[in-house]
C-alpha cells in the first residue's frame, strides 16, 4: 500500500462502525467498482487473519461528506487506522494481501 498518512482521527460515530481494537481497514467502495469486491474479499481476508482488526466498507456515494473531508477521489481507496484512528496508511486502487499485511504492521 503507498500514499501518504494524515494525522487526522476518524472514530466510529464518523465512520457509522466500530472500529477494530488494534486496528481498522477502512474501504471506501462504490456500486459499479468491480476493484472494490476484489478489495472487499482481500480486507475482510485479512481482517480475519488478525484478532483486533475490523474491516469498514463505507459507500462513497451515500457519504459524500466524509469522501470530500478525507480528499477521497476514486474507489476504491483503503485506509489503515490504528487503534485510535489516526490514518497510518493511505491506498488507491485494489491492494495487494502482502502489502495490506504489512500497513498493519505499521498500524500495530
Amino acid at each position: 500500500m503507498d500514499g501518504q498518512a494524515r494525522t487526522e482521527r476518524l472514530d466510529a460515530a464518523r465512520l457509522g462502525a466500530e472500529l477494530g481494537e488494534r486496528a481498522t481497514l477502512v474501504q471506501f467502495s462504490s456500486a459499479f467498482c468491480q476493484p472494490c469486491r476484489a478489495t472487499r474479499r482481500t480486507l475482510t481476508e485479512v481482517a480475519g487473519m488478525v484478532e483486533g482488526v475490523a474491516h469498514v466498507e463505507i459507500d462513497a456515494e451515500a457519504h459524500l461528506a466524509l469522501v470530500r473531508a478525507l480528499d477521497i477521489s476514486r474507489t476504491p481507496t483503503v485506509l489503515v487506522l490504528d487503534a485510535e484512528g489516526r490514518i497510518i496508511r493511505r491506498a488507491v486502487g485494489q491492494p495487494r494481501t502482502v502489502d495490506v499485511v504489512a500497513a498493519l504492521g505499521q498500524a500495530i
